[in-house]
């Protein structure tokens, strides 16, 4: 098959997008209470490390994506199993998309309509740009990235007048504890998942393409998330906030200004659902990838329907409640998907470092 390239703007865009594209509904490190804002910083940071290690990796191995660099660096069949694990860690997190998505729509507005026929449009677009390939997708992204930060921007600035600064807590107020859950929490969702993109990043443009994209996109998505979790917390409070499903939703439904502009939160409904055909058209071309990697196909677009479909049968048997779906992602996902975002990258770095010796 014939290389995609993609250029510096456009996987800028995905990166952008796929980690804040639906993270933009949702308040992130609330756990640390009033010293969210400091735990996102941190986040930050830590997942900094960790497109170093990427970017590292890229440099070392161009032109080859994580599958490849695992069978490059543990041997044919190890390095099949952990791609493997990597594999399912994706189809899960699609999973994960397709169940956060389906709920936000029904329980913000169309509450007696079956939660699955809201998503099935969705997976067959993600089927079909999963098919175009990823340069086509980062095209839309570079497109949509415009419509993305225009949008943010102004219910960011409506909501500007009705801030209460009163609303923020003193630093440390409820103890350092909190503010480390929250740092661990925000790494895990959204920041530490660049990893994922490693998976269908693989033919750069330059050189220097790898850390443009990697570091650029992270610190751009963490701005925007910043200044999104911000304004909510500052609107809504801390309360609010964490007691609230879909807080950025209940923030932007408060915008009314003269009677004029009012009733903006259906742009937030539209963000979330197309920042989800994004993040997971990605993350289904990261699994099939995966899959013609393990199994030897070539052809590995061909795979994109019936793995949506299996994630779309996934999300109505693995989450079938809100309540279990915010408890499965705090207390079981989060800590395993960090072993996957931080402790293998750090370990292929080491060895790929061990294998460049011996060459």
């Amino acid at each position: 098959m014939d290389k995609e390239i993609i250029s510096d703007s456009q996987g800028i865009s995905i990166a952008v997008l796929f980690l804040s594209g639906t993270s933009t509904i949702l308040v992130m490190a609330l756990s640390a209470k009033g010293d969210f804002w400091i735990a996102i910083i941190l986040a930050l940071l830590l997942s900094l490390v960790i497109c170093l290690i990427l970017i590292g990796l890229h440099n070392q191995f161009p032109g080859k994506n994580l599958y490849d660099i695992h069978e490059i660096c543990y041997g044919r069949f190890l390095g099949k199993i952990i791609s493997f694990l990597y594999m399912y860690f994706l189809f899960e997190e699609g999973i994960a998309v397709f169940t956060n998505t389906k709920q936000f729509i029904t329980e913000t507005g169309i509450l007696e309509t079956p939660q699955i026929i809201t998503v099935i449009p969705l997976a067959l677009l993600c089927a079909w740009a999963v098919k175009l390939g990823i340069e086509v997708i980062g095209r839309w992204a570079k497109l949509f990235m415009i419509i993305f930060v225009i949008v943010v921007s102004c219910m960011c600035i409506l909501l500007l007048p009705r801030l209460e600064l009163s609303n923020m807590e003193p630093i440390l107020y409820n103890g350092v504890e909190p503010l480390l859950e929250g740092t661990f929490m925000a790494f895990a969702f959204p920041f530490g998942q660049v990893i994922m993109l490693a998976f269908v990043f693989e033919n750069f443009k330059t050189k220097k393409s790898s850390k443009k994209i990697y570091i650029g996109g992270l610190i751009f998505a963490g701005i925007i998330g910043m200044s999104n979790s911000l304004i909510t917390v500052l609107f809504l409070g801390i309360d609010i906030s964490t007691s609230s499903y879909f807080p950025v939703f209940h923030a932007a439904a408060g915008i009314d200004i003269g009677d004029f502009i009012q009733r903006l939160e259906i742009f937030t409904v539209l963000i979330g659902v197309f920042g989800a055909f994004l993040k997971n058209s990605i993350l289904l071309l990261g699994v099939c990838k995966g899959l013609g990697k393990i199994f030897n196909v070539l052809n590995y677009k061909s795979l994109a329907m019936p793995v949506v479909l299996m994630m779309l049968i996934g999300s109505e048997i693995y989450h079938p409640s809100r309540m279990e779906f915010l408890y499965w992602n705090t207390y079981v996902w989060s800590y395993y998907a960090v072993i996957f975002e931080s402790v293998f990258p750090i370990l292929l770095l080491i060895t790929s470092k061990f294998k460049k010796d011996r060459i």
